[in-house]
């Protein structure tokens, strides 16, 4: 069993994201080991790009201003590195095709087997096309996570019998952020996904309050929060990493 699935042996998985880089490489480095510390079950590191068409304003400005400072590919390879000295927690990249591509993909996902990466999401990879990195995912032990959209309907089956490590559900139609309500039939892709593998899924894109998490995780097997973090994150003060924490452990506990 893949450490992404491990996540979820223990009841209910919560999973932070963060834009590695963000505000600046040495705190984001310390943001990380702040939410292993508080209770994550597994982390999304988001790697900057250019142009993440995912993304909602929270972490496109994120990724806007850790490109400004400086932050590299090499630079988060070297910051994983670092971190898994003592943390144990599974780590998961989050970014896209182009950063993979522009790397070299054999090079790029061999180097996230060596520094200790579990596992790999590309939310503008379609399902049609992953061969491309699937068969060097399985080479070197990663697991490449696939996403499900509301839009994705009769293809909802086919992706969930390829899945690895964990399946993401993506919550609402457009990019990710933080919304008063997810009205989007969660319960109905859950079902389907169920029916065709046991490996769990999460729910993600528009959970930001503890209610929110803990609803969505009643359905599914986890739920994923990234603009709430990154939002905390972009209010600074000296207090910032204690609010972080008390923010990981709300949602943990609400779960």
């Amino acid at each position: 069993m893949s450490n992404v699935k491990k996540a979820f042996e223990n009841g209910k998985a919560f999973i932070p994201f963060v834009t590695c880089g963000y505000p600046d490489e040495e705190t984001s480095e310390k943001i990380i080991r702040t939410l292993a510390e508080n209770g994550a079950d597994l982390i999304e590191l988001g790697i900057p790009f250019s142009d993440p068409t995912a993304e909602g304003p929270v972490i496109q400005g994120a990724n806007v201003v850790a490109l400004k400072n400086g932050i590299t590919t090499v630079k988060v390879f070297e910051m994983v590195k670092r971190l898994r000295r003592d943390i144990k927690t599974p780590f998961v990249f989050m970014t896209y095709a182009n950063v993979v591509f522009s790397n070299g993909a054999d090079k790029f996902i061999s180097q996230c087997r060596d520094i200790g990466i579990d596992g790999l999401i590309l939310p503008d990879l379609p399902y049609e096309e992953r061969g491309e990195f699937s068969d060097i995912c399985d080479k070197y032990g990663i697991d490449l996570i696939p996403l499900v959209a509301p839009t994705s309907e009769n293809r909802i089956a086919m992706i969930a019998k390829a899945a690895q490590g964990f399946i993401y559900i993506v919550s609402s139609l457009g990019v990710t952020g933080m919304r008063d309500a997810i009205t989007t039939d969660i319960p109905s892709i859950v079902k389907i996904i169920r029916e065709n593998t046991d490996v769990p899924c999460a729910v993600g894109f528009g959970i930001s309050t503890p209610a929110q998490a803990h609803d969505m995780a009643a359905i599914s097997d986890g739920a994923i929060v990234g603009s709430a973090i990154i939002n905390e994150i972009s209010k600074g003060g000296s207090d910032m990493l204690k609010r972080v924490g008390r923010l990981v452990r709300d949602m943990k506990r609400a779960l």
